[in-house]
């Protein structure tokens, strides 16, 4: 997701007294305000940790990243582990455990599953307050024995990931995961709350060309491209093959085989 700090009037809001002093150093930390005439979300710090909140008598429910609970815990042990088409879409296979590079990472989700199934994971989030979410969800899930084994498969990065991939430091990644903001106006592909937080917070990823390029540059052995399973793939090179599903599908940009 690009690095654009919103135009949208957001506020940091402590949840109690016991969270003013977190409060105010993470809007220090964002540059945002404690305070706003007429904001449009909130980022709230409270006993669960941090999480963002659209504010209106329509926005839905507050998000955060929760890997200890919900759908990443279900996921976790009832996913379907490497039959999962993400497990295929990367690469895996018996003995093969890559080390991917999630560049569009959200809200981590994707990556923890990877990371579950016991691939090193790099993630890079450049928008600041989703990137701010996904770095406390990693935090609060280290305070639990199995889970904290998974998440320390997981190193998040904070930058445009375009830039980040160009002048790469470290191990090369096998693999580099893409999953860009998909420019899709049918309110079908606004059902999930988290997309209709983000979409004016992040917009949609118009460079995404440009991130496939850069991403092409760097992996090592294949490039996997998340996608709506009708949306034409990203403006490039053509993928080697496809999977597809119900609701989306995996253009791979295949380079050498993954072996074990």
């Amino acid at each position: 997701m690009q690095e654009r700090q919103a135009a949208c009037r957001i506020q940091v809001t402590p949840l109690g007294e016991a969270y003013v002093t977190a409060a105010k150093a993470l809007a220090a930390d964002l540059g945002l305000p404690l305070a706003l005439d007429d904001p449009e979300f909130a980022l709230q710090v409270g006993s669960a940790g941090v999480q963002l909140q659209q504010l209106g008598a329509d926005a839905p429910g507050p998000v955060w990243v929760d890997f200890l609970q919900g759908g990443a815990a279900h996921r976790r042990q009832f996913g379907g582990g490497s039959g999962q088409m993400i497990a295929k879409a990367a690469g895996l296979q018996p003995g093969v455990r890559p080390h991917v590079l999630d560049a569009t990472a959200g809200l981590g989700q994707d990556a923890f599953v990877l990371a579950t199934l016991g691939c090193r994971m790099d993630l890079i989030e450049r928008q600041p307050i989703i990137a701010q979410l996904l770095r406390d969800g990693l935090e609060r899930a280290r305070s639990d024995a199995e889970v904290a084994a998974i998440v320390a498969r997981m190193t998040l990065h904070h930058g445009n990931a375009i830039e980040l991939m160009r002048s790469w430091q470290g191990d090369t990644p096998q693999v580099v995961y893409l999953d860009p903001m998909f420019p899709h106006r049918e309110k079908s592909a606004l059902v999930k709350k988290e997309m209709r937080l983000f979409r004016p917070l992040v917009g949609d990823d118009l460079d995404a060309p440009a991130l496939l390029e850069a991403a092409l540059a760097l992996a090592t052995h294949r490039v996997t491209v998340k996608r709506p399973r009708k949306a034409p793939p990203i403006e490039g090179p053509v993928p080697s093959f496809t999977l597809e599903g119900k609701s989306s599908r995996y253009d791979i940009y295949a380079r050498k085989s993954l072996k074990p």
